[in-house]
């Protein structure tokens, strides 16, 4: 979950796609140059241990964009497939 929300506040593409897992991955991605990424705060981890095959991961990430402040609340579903960890997919608790 760090890795991804680094490659955000980078504007890393291709570690975010590669970092997607392929059942959800979008075929592109263009981050929005207005958003600056400013803090992530990790609210709780469910499974995703040494052996364990999925996570979870609920956190919130706050941004700004020209017209203020914002925050991002997500519950994220990761599997864990040949060692990586894949994001899935999350539920916006915004």
């Amino acid at each position: 979950m760090r890795s991804r929300y680094s490659a955000f506040a980078l504007g890393d593409v291709a570690y975010l796609l590669a970092s997607w897992h392929p059942s959800t991955r979008p075929s592109d991605l263009t981050p929005d140059d207005d958003v600056t990424w400013r803090r992530l705060q990790i609210v709780d981890a469910v499974a995703g241990g040494p052996d364990a095959t999925e996570g979870v991961v609920e956190f919130r990430a706050s941004y700004r964009t020209p017209t203020g402040a914002g925050l991002l609340h997500e519950r994220s579903r990761f599997v864990r497939e040949d060692g990586r960890w894949f994001y899935v997919d999350g539920d916006d608790l915004s």
